[in-house]
């Protein structure tokens, strides 16, 4: 992968953006992390991002509510990656089946298992770089 990892930090209120910002900066060593409240501002964004990381309930103007819609609409088309973030099982168990790597909760944010998914989301993209079909770390079966 040339350059630094951009992440997305999608339909995350300011607190939230903040943790996840710092978490996120501190595992993958990127400046590239850019918070996106609405729909616009997804779609001029996600072609270029690495990694989008999904607040389960969104904050912002998407025309759903929902973060594992959101991530069902997009999660298998382009090459970002998309991750859920939610402290609830069932939400990640949903997220994941419509294509999202295993995410995190918010109470886990500075968790081993964050800082392991998150390193293991980028460590896909830098696998599949040389291949651009390849499906693999993309939560494509």
């Amino acid at each position: 992968m040339s350059g630094e990892a951009r992440v997305l930090l999608v339909g995350h209120c300011g607190p939230d953006a903040f943790m996840l910002r710092r978490a996120v900066k501190a595992v993958l060593r990127t400046e590239h992390v850019e918070s996106v409240n609405s729909a616009g501002d997804l779609e001029a964004l996600v072609e270029r991002a690495d990694l989008a990381l999904v607040n389960r309930v969104l904050d912002g103007d998407f025309g759903t509510d929902s973060g594992v819609e959101l991530i069902r609409t997009r999660a298998r088309s382009g090459k970002t990656r998309w991750m859920l973030v939610s402290n609830y099982a069932d939400a990640q168990a949903a997220a994941e089946a419509a294509g999202a790597l295993p995410g995190f909760g918010k109470a886990e944010v500075n968790s081993d298992k964050a800082r392991r998914r998150l390193a293991g989301a980028l460590a896909s993209v830098e696998r599949n770089v040389d291949d651009p079909q390849s499906d693999q770390g993309r939560g494509v079966s």
